[in-house]
């Protein structure tokens, strides 16, 4: 039987997961960790409206191949865009609140803030979307396969967010088999601008962040620091504790500072510097024992991650033909002590990665991009030392054939170090039609991912689990198909897209669950639909609806934490300038599950239905209230099976933002 499993804990509880509801209306558009104290499990596994009009066609959206603007009117591609207006309206905190909501994705955290988290696309595995900011690749090399580190990553500097869907290893590479989800922090630019906020509430929240920003001549600079606190977060649920223990909450903390510099040196050339570092740690309840109970001590998990980009920018031809050189360098560490293991255990991933790409205009709205790619990663951990590495050649157009009609096509070969050739492609055509202004979509696409450093090399004898060198990397192709009709004047916009994958050579456990294999073959499929209408300029309503359907294609049996169905309905209402209210409903269907130790199989997992209210109102122009209310009705849900998620929260804070004068 094949299926997608996530391994919660960095140790023994790092199994621990739940969905956070977050304010995301709809625009359109399981994995092993550094496992040390548990045996190690496998990961397996539109139309987003967001608080502002963001799925109009005046909206620009940064498409792979990226470099160039594309409106997303235009695009072939299923794509999600937030904004960082959507962004303060959601009053989202971190990565797993901003995309609960957005469809075709699904969303697993376990205990709130800090909990591992995953994000899977449209029913493929969590480590099939692949997490990009600002040009660097955040998947973490010690997890187990190699999934990007969502709960850490805080929204604060975020100013936008492109989620694409659909196989994107024709310009993106390996990790790309569900999608990408893109993200671009914020840029100084006109007068020096400094902000601050402050935030309490339930859970001995406490959050604060600064940022200083703005431009001067030929220079732009951006500088941020957040801090959430979440000091008590139930995780635990009560029947899983032996008779007489109290559930110990949570307690999480993350530092995130960044910074971003750009300085053009003259009319041709262009240097960009981005540096982010973030320090997170997590207290939380293990377990141990056969069968295994929390435990009544906790266990400790820390996480660094420092991630930099260094470019220089060559525009030659007036603009028409710029080159980015760039170098990015990520550095993970982790640190975990268990309560029942007084030996820590320390893991080091790096990548580092050297590109070239040229963005060429052959004639106006016709581009050619072409580039190259040389990338390295390190694993180091207790007893390994391993190292693979990967060079790339791509070549993507971006073109308007004819009137009303586009396309964007790629062609990319990996040359890895290890498993030798890829080859992979996509072609995203779009047509918008006279008179009705109706916008036809598709694509049609390849990927890949190669098996991780850990599922190659990394053994725990303690669990009789090994690791196995003759993996063959995971493959898929990928298609979809879809409309969306605007009416009156762009007031009202509706549409459907339906998909579908087919991924082969799929990384699972073996039959005797001692070492990993490729054992076999996977479909997911299903339909993404939204409507949104700007009743007035004052009140905005949006909703969508997701239908996957993610089977083990041998047997026919659902996939894990997969589920069928996922549907938000958002309500924005400006009464007064100053004064923003919004509601959002959010339905996730059940899911196939297992229990907490791993040990209970074919569990039904309900469903739930979440309501969150935000609200902001300006004092000023410079000073702005805010508060939230999340899960209104104090929902009690599980997801994962075994991992209370948040129950009814209530926050506020005030923001100031003030503005120097040049």
């Amino acid at each position: 039987m094949l299926t997608f499993v996530v391994l919660f804990g960095v140790s023994p509880a790092a199994a621990q997961q739940s969905a956070s509801a977050s304010l995301l209306p709809p625009v359109e558009v399981d994995p092993p960790r550094k496992p040390t104290a548990r045996k190690p499990t496998v990961a397996g596994g539109s139309h987003a409206r967001s608080a502002a009009p963001s799925q109009a066609a005046a909206v620009p959206a940064a498409l792979s191949p990226p470099g160039i603007v594309t409106p997303t009117a235009e695009a072939g591609t299923s794509i999600t865009v937030v904004t960082e207006k959507d962004l303060a309206a959601q009053q989202a905190r971190s990565l797993p609140d901003i995309l609960s909501t957005i469809p075709g994705l699904t969303i697993v955290q376990a205990g709130g803030p800090g909990g591992q988290s995953t994000v899977s696309t449209r029913g493929t595995g969590p480590n099939h979307t692949k997490l990009v900011v600002d040009g660097i690749d955040l998947g973490n090399v010690t997890n187990s396969n190699g999934a990007p580190d969502i709960e850490h990553l805080l929204a604060a500097d975020v100013q936008r967010i492109e989620v694409l869907r659909g196989p994107q290893s024709g310009f993106d590479g390996s990790d790309a088999i569900g999608g990408v989800i893109a993200i671009t922090t914020r840029k100084g630019d006109g007068r020096p601008r400094a902000t601050s906020s402050i935030e309490t509430g339930a859970y001995q929240t406490f959050n604060q962040t600064a940022g200083l920003s703005g431009s001067e001549d030929r220079f732009n600079y951006a500088f941020n620091i957040a801090h959430l606190h979440a000091g008590n977060v139930p995780v635990t649920p009560w029947q899983l504790l032996p008779p007489g223990r109290k559930a110990i909450g949570n307690a999480y903390d993350n530092v995130t500072a960044s910074t971003k510099l750009g300085v053009d040196i003259n009319d041709a050339w262009t240097l960009n510097s981005v540096v982010r570092y973030t320090e997170a740690s997590l207290l939380f309840t293990g377990d141990s024992g056969t069968p295994s109970f929390p435990n009544a001590a906790q266990s400790h998990h820390t996480d660094r991650q420092l991630a930099t980009r260094e470019e220089a920018v060559w525009s030659l031809l007036g603009g028409r033909l710029r080159n980015y050189f760039g170098v990015n360098y990520v550095n993970n560490w982790s640190y975990d002590l268990a309560a029942d293991n007084p030996a820590a255990t320390i893991a080091t991933g790096e990548r580092i990665k050297y590109d070239w790409r040229a963005v060429t205009e052959l004639a106006t709205r016709n581009h050619l991009v072409v580039g190259l790619e040389h990338q390295a990663e390190r694993l180091k951990t207790t007893g390994l030392l391993a190292e693979n590495g990967n060079k790339t050649g791509v070549v993507a157009l971006e073109t308007e054939f004819a009137e009303r009609w586009f396309m964007v096509a790629s062609l990319r070969d990996d040359l890895d170090d290890r498993f030798g050739s890829h080859g992979t492609y996509r072609i995203a055509p779009a047509v918008i039609l006279p008179v009705t202004e109706t916008r036809l979509k598709a694509s049609y696409g390849s990927a890949f991912k190669v098996p991780t450093l850990s599922q190659l090399y990394q053994d725990f004898p303690a669990f009789n689990f090994f690791a196995n060198p003759n993996l063959k990397p995971e493959t898929s192709i990928g298609y979809d198909a879809g409309f969306e009709q605007p009416l009156f004047a762009n007031r009202v916009r509706f549409g459907a897209t339906y998909f579908h994958n087919n991924i082969t050579n799929l990384i699972s456990f073996n039959a005797n669950a001692t070492s990993y294999a490729n054992v076999g073959f996977a479909t997911t499929e299903g339909a993404e639909s939204f409507v949104a209408a700007d009743l007035t300029d004052r009140i905005k309503l949006s909703a969508n609806y997701t239908f996957t359907r993610a089977v083990d294609a041998a047997t026919g049996q659902q996939l894990l934490r997969q589920p069928k169905e996922k549907w938000s309905a958002t309500a924005l209402w400006t009464p007064l300038d100053a004064l923003t209210l919004s509601a959002t409903l959010l339905r996730i269907g059940s899911w196939l599950d297992v229990s907490r130790d791993g040990l209970t199989t074919g569990l039904t997992a309900p469903g739930y239905t979440l309501v969150n209210l935000r609200g902001d109102y300006a004092l000023s122009d410079q000073v702005k209230l805010f508060g939230r209310i999340d899960n209104l009705f104090n929902r009690h849900y599980q997801n994962p099976t075994g991992f209370l998620a948040p129950g009814l929260g209530v926050f506020g804070g005030i923001r100031v933002a003030t503005s120097g004068v040049q």
